[in-house]
């Protein structure tokens, strides 16, 4: 049973809400701020997604250390260690465009070209999970 008054077990939980709010904020922000908010949250390095990413890798090795103790199943361990990685090849993946992103979020001048209709690209119809 989790104890809900331990300070860490607090600090997830305030974690989670505001990852909830920040949700809400990129949903409604007009898209130079949602541009901001996710090159903040991609940032491999210094964001979001590299942080989550490092405290699911830690978790792993809670989860070895037990799994190999036999208080946990291998399973548990298996399954954070994927998913640790999977975490890493996707942060490598987005940390390519986070420069990308942030062209986006900076203000620009108005260009005297004509806007160009972005074109759909075949990486696009990429598997949904």
């Amino acid at each position: 049973m989790t104890d809900s008054n331990l300070p860490s077990i607090r600090l997830a939980g305030a974690i989670t809400a505001q990852l909830g709010q920040l949700r809400r904020h990129l949903a409604q922000a007009p898209p130079h701020e949602a541009a901001q908010i996710l090159a903040t949250v991609l940032d491999y390095d210094t964001g979001l997604l590299g942080e989550v990413t490092h405290l699911v890798e830690t978790g792993s090795r809670f989860a070895r250390d037990h799994s190999e103790r036999g208080v946990l199943p291998p399973e548990v361990w298996l399954a954070l260690g994927r998913a640790a990685n999977e975490l890493n090849d996707v942060g490598a993946d987005l940390n390519e465009h986070t420069g990308t992103i942030k062209q986006v979020a900076a203000p620009t001048a108005p260009s005297s070209r004509p806007a160009t209709v972005p074109v759909a690209s075949a990486m696009l119809l990429r598997r949904r999970r």
